[in-house]
């Protein structure tokens, strides 16, 4: 592959590349469409297309109403609690500053 392609490439990915990596990246391109010119000579005549997991799908669980949990009763299992709100410790606050 030319050195101008993968430049392209990995311009494209946002990839910084030192020329020793370039020249690598390169040959691996290379390598894999290769092997994708080599999968068009495979002879698939014949072949169902491959379409199984829509056939044999399980089917999806039943849509019905069930009982939820009151408010009352999730709130009675919160160990803090204000108001019609669960207390939580801030996940922006470390544990030294919650000290202080």
């Amino acid at each position: 592959m030319e050195r101008e392609t993968v430049l392209r490439i990995a311009r494209l990915a946002r990839l910084g590349l030192t020329e020793a990596e370039l020249e690598r990246f390169g040959e691996q391109l290379t390598d894999i469409l290769g092997y994708v010119e080599s999968l068009k000579q495979v002879d698939i005549e014949g072949v169902p297309p491959f379409n199984e997991l829509e056939e044999t799908r399980e089917p999806g669980r039943r849509d019905e109403v069930s009982n939820s949990p009151s408010e009352a009763g999730e709130l009675a299992q919160a160990p803090q609690r204000e108001g019609r709100f669960v207390v939580t410790p801030s996940p922006l606050v470390s544990k030294a500053q919650e000290i202080t």
